[in-house]
């Protein structure tokens, strides 16, 4: 069989309309979404991710404030924008572009992004209150709800379900896997230290890959039926191309796609899913001015 493909693009542009739908509410009541951007340094894909998150608010109705500083910048520098952003009332999400500059302690500055404004969902107190029953954060990290918003819009089923994320970083790989055990699935969290590992992944309703290995899942580790999300962004030589590369995921993708029930492609899966997210949570920070 083939998989059904999981269409990343089509299920971003769904989200993007609602919260376009949303800001113009909003803005009908006096108030409109501000999103402001901290961009330290002269990272051209930084530069770039940071243009096409400011597009996209331009399209939706939100406002949108750009900060730049030199990649010589302090970390003073950094924490006095930061914490000018979080007392102005215009702005409703602070988003500091990854990475930093080596010279500024990022969680030092993340930690300073104020919890009403954490639309990347990052600090601390956001991602722990993920861990803990009966408690809400006030934002839910962009990727790991874009990953839960595909398994959600694509009828898979995750209560009862037996999850497994291969991964288990502080921003993708723990906070998709606290947000699986929230709803009710069996999850089981790998790494480099993990032990027969394809007998783990071969028994996984729902495969997460979020490593950063191109092509690290191979058919022989995926359960015939799964479910497969591929989280992840891995550059590889390709003579073919014009430019002599190439964007693959964690997942061998040709050939799990003759194995799994759905997949998700590399691009236009989970990528365009990660600014939808930060989109509605800062309508959302909005919203919550609108009482």
């Amino acid at each position: 069989m083939t998989a059904r493909l999981i269409d990343g693009k089509a299920i971003s542009a769904d989200i993007r309309g609602e919260v376009k739908e949303a800001a113009e509410r909003l803005r009908a009541k006096g108030i409109v979404p501000g999103l402001a951007t901290v961009l330290v340094g002269n990272d051209p894909a930084s530069a770039k991710y940071v243009s096409m998150k400011r597009k996209k608010c331009a399209e939706v109705g939100i406002e949108s404030f750009h900060h730049e500083l030199p990649h010589e910048a302090t970390q003073e520098q950094v924490l006095e924008l930061v914490t000018r952003l979080g007392a102005d009332p215009a702005v409703h999400g602070i988003l500091v572009q990854l990475p930093l500059p080596k010279q500024i302690d990022e969680p030092t500055i993340l930690n300073a992004v104020p919890l009403a404004k954490d639309v990347d969902g990052f600090h601390p107190l956001n991602i722990g209150a993920l861990a803990m029953k009966g408690r809400d954060p006030a934002f839910v990290p962009c990727t790991p709800n874009g990953f839960i918003e595909l398994l959600d819009r694509s009828g898979t089923e995750i209560s009862g379900a037996n999850a497994v994320v291969l991964g288990r970083s502080n921003i993708v790989g723990m906070p998709v896997a606290l947000l699986l055990v929230g709803r009710n699935a069996t999850v089981t969290i790998c790494h480099s230290r993990t032990q027969n590992l394809p007998e783990v992944t071969a028994r996984a309703d729902i495969l997460i890959a979020a490593i950063g290995r191109a092509h690290f899942v191979t058919s022989d580790m995926v359960k015939p039926g799964a479910t497969v999300i591929d989280g992840g962004t891995n550059v590889i030589d390709d003579a073919s191309r014009k430019s002599g590369k190439r964007l693959v995921g964690d997942v061998d993708f040709g050939a799990v796609q003759e194995i799994a029930g759905a997949i998700t492609p590399v691009p236009g899966g989970v990528g365009p899913m990660t600014i939808a997210m930060l989109l509605q949570n800062t309508v959302r920070s909005a919203a919550r001015d609108a009482g």
